[in-house]
């Protein structure tokens, strides 16, 4: 007989699976106050350690607020919230044989998706709004701690354009991410080279061709990449 060792549960993560619950089924609405820490004790007969272990795990899930000398509350985990708990990993993912390229790859296929959603669904305002954020970015050829800036959003406008929290969240995130290959790319000349890729992406996505603005986009993307890897690559 093979003897199979089956692993106990933690009192704490049966309190926090319990609250989980109530909380996904409405049971425990946006903003009410959990009960006090001592009546969470007598509800499910544990000790303090596994009620405040359990409120732990729940606010790092973003499902509570907790505040020292107040009853925890229930709280909505936001896009925004979610990317930013992944980007600890991320930054270790990045550092790691190959990261660079993968998280490249992944602005790539994401981008080129905002580029040709853009040219497909921009409303006039959306497309006024692409061409601000162009003209902002060709102002700024020559400054390059301001470029960088307007190079952002430019591109942030296009996540905009989705309707989507998710997607801003997303490019923030990949912004941030890499933040370093953005500047190691931006040296001087190269602003001006960036800002002529943002004017065939605008006039893609105003000419509502998506096949011209993922053309754009991924010219644009690909150059960056391989800028990026010359520059990077050990002397």
């Amino acid at each position: 007989m093979i003897g199979v060792q089956i692993k106990q549960r933690k009192l704490s993560d049966e309190v926090a699976e319990h609250l989980e619950r109530m909380i996904r089924k409405g049971e425990l609405a946006e903003a009410d106050r959990l009960p006090s820490e001592r009546e969470l004790m007598r509800q499910f007969g544990v000790g303090r350690p596994s009620i405040r272990e359990a409120l732990l795990h729940l606010s790092k899930m973003g499902l509570v607020e907790v505040k020292s000398g107040e009853r925890a509350r229930v709280t909505r985990p936001t896009p925004q919230f979610v990317i930013d708990a992944l980007s600890g990993p991320a930054r270790h993912m990045i550092s790691a044989p190959g990261g660079i390229h993968d998280f490249q790859s992944a602005r790539l296929f994401f981008e080129i998706g905002l580029a040709r959603n853009a040219a497909v669904h921009a409303t006039p305002e959306d497309i006024e709004n692409l061409k601000e954020a162009l003209e902002l970015n060709r102002q700024s050829i020559g400054d390059l701690a301001r470029f960088e800036r307007t190079d952002v959003d430019f591109h942030y406008v296009l996540a905009v354009i989705t309707r989507n929290r998710i997607f801003t969240a997303i490019h923030a995130a990949l912004a941030e991410w890499l933040l370093e290959q953005r500047r190691t790319t931006l040296a001087k000349g190269e602003d001006r080279k960036a800002y002529q890729a943002h004017r065939e992406i605008f006039e893609a996505v105003a000419a509502r061709d998506p096949d011209a603005s993922e053309a754009a986009m991924r010219s644009h993307l690909d150059y960056v990449a391989k800028r990026y890897l010359q520059l990077a690559r050990p002397k």
